[in-house]
């Protein structure tokens, strides 16, 4: 009986620890991406707009992920009246997955 419920304990967090653990696009976007970008995605002074942008709206996920990851500066950089560049970010894949998943989808709504 015991060895039974240790394996339903041991199962349950396998089961919920993904769920739970789960990254959350949105949730980066307000603390990672909001301060540049606007709240909505609307965009500011310092950083374009992602809501409505069409290199988010119909492009490649891998491109995106690129610019998140490796930021853009001098020659690379998209808009050049903004001032400052868009920085690298450093965050695990699946956060960098679940962020364009947030910014393709649910941003735009």
């Amino acid at each position: 009986m015991k060895t039974i419920s240790l394996f339903v304990i041991i199962s349950s967090l396998f089961i919920f620890s993904g769920s739970t653990l789960a990254a959350d696009g949105g949730k980066i976007f307000t603390e990672k991406c909001s301060m540049c970008h606007g709240p909505k995605g609307a965009g500011t002074p310092m950083g374009p707009a992602i809501k409505g942008n069409e290199y988010i709206t119909k492009g490649n996920a891998d491109d995106i992920r690129k610019v998140i990851l490796e930021g853009r500066t001098g020659s690379y950089k998209k808009y050049p009246k903004i001032s400052i560049d868009m920085p690298k970010m450093q965050m695990p894949d699946a956060d960098v997955s679940a962020l364009i998943s947030f910014m393709q989808g649910d941003l735009q709504k």
